[in-house]
């Protein structure tokens, strides 16, 4: 990083810790975009298994839809483009491609991950993700702090995912915190509204 990147980490850092002052007894963070610097690789693999059944991708439906499962992204590509295709099978394609291809390369998103690592041991620490368990323990394990999650929430884990609050509540329910004393970190509007829906309180790092 340049110092000038180093600077605007650390002032967003600080504004993190000053918003997260408080009685709190849980911090749930979202994974791809919050900790993880990989929302432009998981558009590019989005993009590319698209091509491969005739579609030409717009991204944006990838921020439009942050926090779905894959397959649930899939089935929206499908209707939305008029294409019929296997969603699990999409899934399968996309998640090799960034094994692959990608998830050796995930770096961080610095200010996030370093607020977790800080409060690590003073408040109890979940990952709530609309990822598959497999992606997001890897890129947990990229990233250094995988030791540090006591409970992980992925796709399909839960009844209902992101925009519902079930994922949230599960994580909740397995810390044994009460939902108004979880704080959630996301940087997309499904998970946004499921925070809300659970009852927690949240903050849009992509905001900060």
């Amino acid at each position: 990083m340049t110092p000038d990147q180093l600077n605007i980490a650390a002032v967003k850092y600080e504004k993190l810790c000053s918003l997260t002052q408080g009685d709190y007894r849980a911090f749930l963070y979202d994974c791809d975009g919050t900790l993880a610097d990989n929302m432009d690789a998981h558009k590019a693999t989005y993009v590319a298994v698209a091509a491969s059944y005739g579609i030409e991708l717009d991204d944006a439906i990838i921020d439009e839809l942050a926090g779905w499962p894959i397959s649930k992204v899939a089935a929206a590509i499908s209707e939305r483009y008029k294409t019929k295709f296997d969603p699990q099978e999409f899934e399968d394609l996309k998640s090799k491609l960034f094994f692959e291809e990608y998830i050796e390369k995930i770096k961080p998103v610095d200010f996030v991950v370093e607020h977790l690592i800080a409060h690590a041991g003073k408040v109890k620490i979940g990952v709530v993700s609309g990822g598959t368990r497999p992606a997001i323990e890897k890129t947990l394990q990229v990233l250094g702090i995988r030791q540090l999650v006591e409970v992980l929430v992925c796709a399909g884990e839960t009844p209902h995912g992101k925009p519902w609050p079930d994922p949230f509540l599960s994580a909740a329910e397995q810390l044994q915190v009460p939902p108004g004393k979880c704080m959630v970190f996301e940087d997309g509007e499904p998970g946004v509204k499921a925070a809300i829906a659970a009852g927690m309180e949240w903050i849009r790092i992509d905001h900060i």
